[in-house]
Order: structure tokens, then C-alpha cells, then sequence
């Protein structure tokens, strides 16, 4: 019975928001709004990210500048992976918190990211690409695994992750998907295809900046559309400006789409 139980609980994964706010956070520097003076938690937005638990293996989405007030907060202790999305300020700056966790394991960190994002993380962070030698590195160190399509299938930490990409502003994106639990952020333009890869999503994360259009974001109404198309039976939307109150938003939106809010935790099946 012990072993079954183990199984099962094995098929189950764990998201958490470590940050849902958008690259200026929440408060703005300055800025005197209701939301950004509000006490409620869920307008206090951290850059965005978040933790996947599945199996044992703790994999970082994304590492923003906020990352080691995160880690502190969640109480991260080890990391065995890293998926990166794009290398946009809000999603990259604070790789070189991940240091400690090279110093503690001694082995770089696995990242699976794009060749576009690679090429790019070479240009801002060379002194990452360094041989380490013999003494002890004042950088993270990274292990790069490629994701060789646009989309697909790939293993990564003897788990199978599926991929998609987009666009934001000219910048390649991609999402990735876990079992029914798929997170999307940053997506402005895409393919149609985008949607085959999401088929059967039961839980997704996805990105709206605001009401209002953005050229770089899909707006509140564009993402309740997208997340009707996918279909999934709970949506959480992050990325969010401090143009979106938490409450006043969520009572515009269905009971199967609302907002994410740091902190929260999102369970997903993995497996069969």
C-alpha cells in the first residue's frame, strides 16, 4: 500500500509563484497609486518566476533580479535546474545569485534554454562562459542543454519538458509544459501551433500585463481569450502591471481564470 501511495504522489507536481509582478515590480519605485500603496500582499508583486516540484527535482523558471529575496522568502535550499524563457532584464539579472548553489553542490547548474537566449546570455554575463580552474569561482556556473527546435519534446533531469516558442518584441520565447501544467509568459506574437503543443493543459500560467494593449504583452481581455482557447480548468495570470488590482481584476474574471499572486502554489499531474 506504502509503495502504491509513493507512486502516486510521485505523479503529482507543485508550481509556486515566486514573483508575479512585471519588470518594475510592485510597489514602482515612486509611484503613489492604490496599488502600489496598498496593504494587501497580493498587489506586492516580485519580478516574475516561480519553483516547479515534481519528483524530487526543484526547477527554476526564470531568475529575476528579486531572485535572492525569493529564495530567502521560499526558503530555496537546492536547485537542480533551470529553464529559461527569454533574457529580458526582468528574467536573467539575478543569475549570479545562483553562485551559492554551486558553491554548496560544486556542479554547475543545469539550464535549459534556447540558442538565442544562449548567444545572448554570452554577450551580457561572458565571465560565466570562464573555465573555473582550480580556485574557487566568484561567478554561477551553468551547464547549457540547447533546445534544438521551436518546439517540441525534450528530456532534461530525466524528466520530459515540452516547448514551445513565440515572440516579444522581436525576442524569442519559450514556454514550457510539464505533464497538464504549462507556464507562458512574455508571449505577444505566436503561431496558431502554439495551441497544438498546449493540448490537454489542464493548468496554465500565463502572462497580461494590463487592461490597456501593450506591443509587447497580451492585455487582460487577449489573455482571457488565449486561456479560453487552450481550455485548461484553472488559468493564473502573472506578469502583472500595477495598473491590475488583485480583487477589483478577480471579480471581472471567470471562476476558471484569475490572477496569480506571490506565494501561491498550483498543483499538476505529471505521468501517466
Amino acid at each position: 500500500m506504502n509503495h502504491k501511495k509513493e507512486l502516486l504522489l510521485d505523479k503529482v507536481g507543485k508550481f509556486l509563484f515566486l514573483g508575479t509582478g512585471a519588470s518594475a515590480g510592485i510597489p514602482v519605485i515612486g509611484c503613489k497609486c492604490s496599488v502600489c500603496t496598498s496593504l494587501s500582499l497580493c498587489n506586492q508583486r516580485l519580478r516574475p518566476s516561480g519553483l516547479l516540484r515534481i519528483n524530487g527535482c526543484n526547477l527554476l523558471i526564470d531568475v529575476g533580479p528579486d531572485f535572492r529575496q525569493q529564495a530567502l522568502k521560499y526558503r530555496i535550499d537546492h536547485l537542480d535546474g533551470l529553464l529559461l524563457t527569454h533574457t529580458h532584464y526582468d528574467h536573467i539579472a539575478g543569475v549570479d545569485e545562483l553562485r551559492i548553489y554551486y558553491l554548496n553542490s560544486k556542479q554547475p547548474l543545469p539550464c535549459l534554454l534556447s540558442e538565442e537566449s544562449l548567444h545572448e546570455l554570452k554577450g551580457r554575463y561572458n565571465y560565466l562562459f570562464k573555465p573555473v580552474g582550480h580556485v574557487p569561482t566568484l561567478s554561477a556556473q551553468l551547464e547549457f542543454h540547447l533546445l534544438e527546435e521551436d518546439a517540441g519534446e525534450i528530456e532534461f533531469l530525466q524528466l520530459k519538458i515540452g516547448y514551445m516558442s513565440y515572440f516579444q518584441g522581436g525576442t524569442k520565447v519559450n514556454g514550457f509544459r510539464l505533464g497538464d501544467f504549462a507556464y507562458v509568459s512574455d508571449i505577444r506574437e505566436y503561431d496558431p501551433s502554439v495551441f497544438l503543443a498546449l493540448r490537454g493543459v489542464r493548468k496554465l500560467v500565463l502572462s497580461a500585463l494590463r487592461s490597456e494593449p501593450s506591443p509587447l504583452h497580451l492585455s487582460l481581455d487577449e489573455a482571457v481569450a488565449f486561456a479560453e482557447k487552450v481550455g485548461a480548468e484553472e488559468t493564473r495570470l502573472t506578469h502583472l502591471s500595477h495598473a491590475v488590482d488583485h480583487d477589483i481584476t478577480n471579480r471581472k474574471l471567470t471562476p476558471k481564470i484569475q490572477l496569480g499572486f506571490d506565494g501561491l502554489e498550483m498543483e499538476f499531474t505529471y505521468g501517466a
